[in-house]
């Protein structure tokens, strides 16, 4: 079979302003990858998160390599894994182009991607100002949501505290579930952590993301020891390739779970060596989305799909397809708290 890859790339624009620990994203720069044989088309989407990406890299070098794995596929047909473990975003986006050719429209088939049932997804609450984060909290609530996720760090810890108190005032922890995202805010000194980790527990959370920054793994296992709330890792697992390694660190640091992005974390190759390693070590996990386009966030969802299959016990981390004004349209739309593709896709 003779394919051709083709990449171009493109800029999309927040709606809002999307604060994270790393900053402010108001665009977001991705590559779209296309790929052709003599009948059908498949896309997929490399999206590098700034900062934060094992490949993230500069964007001359970034195309280069990109490029490079590209032609691979075009004159061999299939995609160097081995080779890809270092660069997830590009391993993602040829993942997704060369299923939505194989399998066109739908890269897996499972009752979510024939539009027969919806995937549970958090609600979540961007960094800003206290009176933004209330409002968009009230939002979601309005919205449905059922799992609120938090993203802390960015501004006063007792304003955040507060916000945490204001659910719980309202709704008991079997109504909403609550989760929150530190990207790795605290500080392990002095028991900062610590500390707030015991002050969160007060308002029956369902988990804490990455409350100190990567890298700590003997900080972060005690950590995980010693908080009163379940401690789940994100940031930690980016750049752990190696199948072994990933068993090392989960051993030693034994967090309650993981949280996995294909992205970032491996492409699905990857992330299914997460998903399989974690439950052995009786360790739970569930998939979220890295500020991709639709075209990646169909692909993450239908993912999860397949992988979890019936047995989607936590709600997901899928709804960011609302972010962009320019986004790439899709069969995607929330209703309540699920996310679904349309059944006419």
């Amino acid at each position: 079979m003779s394919l051709k890859v083709n990449v171009s790339e493109r800029t999309l624009h927040f709606k809002q302003p999307a604060g994270t620990s790393r900053g402010v994203y108001t665009e977001r720069h991705i590559w779209l990858i296309t790929v052709s044989d003599s009948k059908n088309v498949g896309i997929g989407e490399c999206a590098p998160l700034p900062q934060l990406s094992c490949d993230d890299l500069p964007d001359p070098i970034y195309d280069k390599v990109l490029r490079r794995f590209c032609d691979e596929v075009e004159q061999t047909g299939q995609i160097p894994y081995e080779a890809m473990r270092p660069y997830p975003s590009m391993l993602f986006g040829l993942e997704t182009a060369l299923l939505s050719l194989e399998r066109h429209p739908k890269l897996f088939d499972t009752p979510f991607s024939r539009g027969e049932v919806g995937i549970p997804i958090n609600g979540l609450v961007w960094m800003g100002s206290y009176e933004e984060m209330e409002q968009r909290m009230e939002e979601k609530l309005e919205q449905g949501f059922r799992c609120i996720k938090l993203k802390i760090g960015a501004i006063d810890f007792e304003q955040e505290l507060d916000l945490t108190k204001k659910i719980r005032q309202r709704f008991s922890y079997h109504d909403v579930e609550l989760r929150v995202d530190a990207n790795g805010a605290f500080r392990y000194e002095d028991g900062d952590a610590l500390y707030k980790l015991e002050l969160l527990s007060q308002y029956a959370l369902h988990s804490i993301e990455q409350p100190i920054r990567k890298g700590q793994w003997a900080n972060m296992a005690e950590l995980c020891r010693e908080s009163p709330l379940p401690i789940a890792l994100d940031e930690e697992l980016i750049g752990v390739n190696d199948p072994e390694q990933k068993r090392q660190m989960l051993r030693i640091i034994k967090p309650a779970y993981i949280v996995l992005k294909p992205s970032l974390h491996g492409g699905m190759m990857g992330c299914r060596e997460w998903i399989s390693i974690a439950g052995e070590e009786g360790i739970g996990s569930w998939i979220t989305s890295a500020l991709e386009s639709n075209i990646g966030l169909n692909a993450i969802a239908q993912f999860c799909s397949s992988v979890y299959g019936d047995a989607i016990i936590f709600p997901q981390g899928l709804g960011t397809g609302q972010l962009f004004t320019d986004n790439i349209p899709m069969p995607l739309e929330i209703r309540g708290n699920e996310l679904w593709i349309s059944k006419n896709s």
